[in-house]
């Protein structure tokens, strides 16, 4: 029965050793200092940081140059081209541009997450511009105009501005273009 008792206590000693252990692991095992990382996998870190860089350049990039087609597709000079139809209203063709513009900035706004604040507020308020200037040009012409006399209104208050909002714009997301290499 002696022995029986001893291996009983051995057991229980054993245990709470290896309880005891295990415990005293799980609570320093953060500050333990990690083991050296193998060269191969100390190499690929840069190099998937590398790749990790060379993707969102792309993605800025392609960002920068969606927004570019943005300003060309919303420049009055490309959009009543586009829009103007032989015989259409004011209102109607109004409603056509404001419907374009609207729509042109919600499939790019998502880009807004790859370029800078400033670019994007310059984007925003030219949008924001683009939909008053064709509302004014409405405001200033009688209710039986056509779309034709829209397009004249708005060009022409194009042609007085000192400087083309629009290519301004287009320049400065170049300049953001170049500063990214």
């Amino acid at each position: 029965m002696n022995i029986q008792l001893f291996l009983i206590q051995v057991a229980a000693a054993v245990a709470g050793s290896t309880l005891t252990l295990l415990l005293g692991y799980v609570l320093i095992k953060d500050k333990w200092p990690a083991a050296p990382k193998p060269a191969a996998e100390k190499e690929a870190l840069p190099n998937d940081r590398k790749e990790e860089r060379l993707q969102l350049l792309t993605l800025r990039l392609q960002a920068h140059e969606r927004l570019i087609l943005f300003i060309e597709r919303i420049n009055p000079s490309n959009l009543f081209v586009r829009l103007h139809q032989q015989g259409i209203s004011v209102v109607e063709l109004q409603s056509l541009i404001l419907n374009e513009v609207k729509a042109e900035y919600q499939h790019n706004v998502a880009q807004q997450l790859y370029v800078s604040a400033t670019i994007w507020d310059v984007v925003r308020k030219l949008k924001e511009d683009t939909l008053a200037m064709v509302n004014n040009g409405v405001r200033a012409l009688p209710a039986e105009a056509e779309g034709i006399d829209l397009s004249k209104k708005v060009l022409q208050h194009m042609a007085g501005l000192q400087e083309n909002p629009y290519e301004l714009t287009l320049n400065l997301i170049k300049k953001d273009i170049h500063q990214l290499f």
